[in-house]
């Protein structure tokens, strides 16, 4: 807001040596008036800006919230949910109402949802919210170098708001190990699947060893991986036979299956 300080004075009027009038004082009271309204113009906020939303209230306020609550349970973290009052106001008066969701909507961070009212006068508003999933990422612990390769001691553990974060944000830790960093890291900030590669564990024409588990069994075997792959990655492995056969890479060259 504005500071401002406009000072004038009144002061009496005084023959003009030159032949013109003096400004009258209701003049000068006129051009005071103009100005302080436009000084109050410059220090009042634009319509939406500086202003907080308020929250919804009203007897939809608790079937919205459980809607979303209900929508939101296999959401994995603490869901918390806010809703505010529409832009064009409070919801109308209605007994019976039903809240749906939009085409496509995502019930994550900044949502829309649908309120239909089924009482003897119908309608439908959209009523903002926010659906915040504080659950917990992982962060570089310290500086990581491109091409580096990631160890326990490169990333650490935080929580926040899963919703502000990138989609690609790693949450579990395990799918860090054995990956190259692809770029340069910052402390602190959160890893994405972007920008990590796996480390190549086994080779194209590499002899590796084939599990393949079943209902009680384990069968081993083996064969040669047919490309190059990284830890976690499918891979094709020619057994003994010129069968082909597709498994996960594990540590030590080898290559799990499950029938």
């Amino acid at each position: 807001m504005l500071n401002q300080t406009l000072l004038f004075t009144l002061a009496p009027a005084t023959p003009n040596t030159r032949g013109r009038a003096p400004w009258p004082t209701l003049q000068i009271a006129t051009l005071l008036l103009f100005a302080l309204a436009a000084l109050a113009a410059m220090n009042t906020p634009a319509y939406g800006q500086g202003r907080l939303p308020a929250p919804l209230a009203g007897s939809a306020r608790p079937v919205i919230e459980q809607f979303l609550i209900n929508q939101t349970a296999g959401l994995t973290g603490k869901v918390s949910i806010t809703i505010d009052t529409p832009i064009s106001g409070a919801l109308p008066p209605c007994e019976l109402v039903e809240p749906f969701l939009p085409p496509r909507a995502r019930l994550w961070g900044r949502v829309s949802v649908g309120v239909r009212c089924m009482s003897d006068q119908p309608w439908t508003r959209y009523v903002p919210a926010y659906i915040a999933v504080v659950g917990s990422y992982q962060i570089a612990a310290r500086n990581i170098s491109a091409g580096q390769a990631l160890e326990p001691a490169d990333f650490s553990l935080r929580e926040g708001d899963l919703t502000v974060l990138p989609a690609s944000v790693v949450t579990d830790p395990s799918q860090l190990l054995g990956m190259t960093a692809l770029n340069s890291i910052v402390a602190g900030a959160p890893i994405r699947r972007e920008l990590l590669r796996g480390v190549v564990t086994v080779r194209q024409g590499q002899s590796v060893k084939v599990l393949s588990r079943g209902n009680g069994f384990v069968v081993s075997a083996e064969g040669k991986a047919m490309t190059d792959a990284a830890l976690g990655a499918m891979i094709q492995v020619k057994m003994q036979g010129g069968q082909l056969l597709s498994g996960t890479v594990r540590p030590n060259g080898i290559i799990e299956r499950f029938q």
